[in-house]
């Protein structure tokens, strides 16, 4: 069957398209308020059970009738399935109010609710939008997901089914530290991440922009005037470049590391504590979650081994001998030397050597790693 993936293309949809699209995410947005309010209220709103109500909904209101029952009952499936997975999977917060004017437009069409014809996306309602084909897609979709980001571009992602690409052939691993100097920092110099600045580079620009914004606001006074507007985009399209500059280098950096290696040991980091530190803005402008999540996918979808290992006790212990620190280790020492063997490196790139030696182990912590048949830098396993 093949694996499924998502093309995502940019769409030039005219006024009046925009004006149905618009319409009919609102109209998404109150089924999905609703199905929220049920929960409130102490019901429980399955699929199926959100489906009659909808159909009992479309038959009384006009306003619902109109628009594309497809997207309405794609929206109380999608509902469904994060209250669902808000139970199962730990951290995951349920399903919340979408306000109007700060929910970002999100459309889900099934196969039966839209067709490509004459290279343009034909969606209920005669309607036709131009699509930019960067690329063909290699099997029919079917889904498409319709989204506004928050310079008003409009964008399309088709999910299809297609074989995964023949990875080359990689002998050997690598051991991945993040940290926000070096944002990757691998066994292998020659695989490291540098941190880039993107947004540190356009920051007083963007600087001068909030503070047309902060000028030009007028608070409850009415309506925002056009000037304001004007820089608040203005504002949103420096933000929107740094972020893909940075999507960009971390698609090319997660791809070299794929391609050159069979075991991939990724240090298990959250970076959401880092938000509360003197280093948040930093670890934001490096995107450490991204690069992450990048690395994972790529890593999977071309079939190698891949090993989140828990970054407890991994900058205290020596990648040579495996022994461990008996001090904790300042944030402003960089250089890591091991009192048992003598062994010297960079504080991340020892770090990253046991992350990997860990993973080789098949482990995927430090602590189920004995001293005593851990790998050796450079040599083969010991002996036991």
């Amino acid at each position: 069957m093949g694996e499924v993936v998502r093309y995502t293309f940019r769409l030039r949809p005219g006024s009046r398209a925009e004006r149905v699209l618009t319409e009919e995410w609102h109209r998404c947005r109150f089924l999905w308020n609703e199905a929220v309010h049920q929960k409130k209220s102490g019901g429980k709103p399955t699929f199926g059970k959100l489906s009659k109500l909808l159909t009992a909904a479309r038959s009384g209101n006009e306003w619902l009738r109109d628009g594309s029952q497809v997207a309405q009952q794609q929206t109380l499936r999608t509902y469904s399935q994060a209250l669902g997975q808000s139970f199962t999977v730990k951290g995951r917060g349920r399903p919340v109010f979408k306000p109007r004017k700060q929910a970002q437009l999100s459309l889900e069409f099934t196969r039966r609710g839209f067709r490509i014809r004459d290279g343009r996306l034909v969606l209920p309602k005669g309607i036709g939008v131009p699509v930019v084909w960067s690329r063909e897609l290699p099997s029919e979709p079917t889904s498409v997901r319709i989204t506004r980001d928050s310079l008003g571009h409009w964008y399309a992602s088709f999910v299809v089914r297609g074989d995964a690409p023949n990875a080359p052939e990689a002998v050997g691993g690598t051991g991945v530290d993040w940290g926000v100097a070096t944002t990757a920092t691998t066994t292998d110099s020659e695989f490291d991440l540098p941190y880039l600045g993107h947004r540190q580079r356009c920051a007083a620009e963007l600087m001068r922009a909030q503070r047309k914004m902060t000028r030009r606001h007028t608070g409850k006074r009415g309506p925002q005037s056009n000037g304001y507007l004007r820089a608040r985009r203005e504002a949103a399209k420096l933000q929107k470049k740094a972020a893909r500059q940075n999507a960009h280098d971390t698609r090319v950096w997660a791809k070299k590391v794929v391609e050159r290696h069979d075991l991939i040991a990724v240090e298990d980091f959250t970076s959401r504590f880092l938000a509360k530190s003197t280093m948040a803005r930093k670890a934001a402008d490096a995107a450490i979650g991204a690069a992450k999540r990048e690395l994972l996918e790529r890593g999977v979808r071309a079939g190698r081994k891949v090993v989140l290992v828990r970054p407890a006790y991994t900058s205290m212990t020596c990648s040579g001998c495996f022994a461990r620190v008996k001090q904790r280790l300042g944030l402003g020492e960089r250089n890591f030397r091991c009192t048992a063997c003598g062994y010297t490196d960079g504080r991340d790139r020892n770090a990253a050597g046991v992350i990997l030696a860990v993973a080789e182990r098949g482990h995927t912590r430090v602590d189920d790693v004995r001293q005593s048949d851990h790998l050796l830098r450079g040599d083969g396993p010991v002996a036991v």
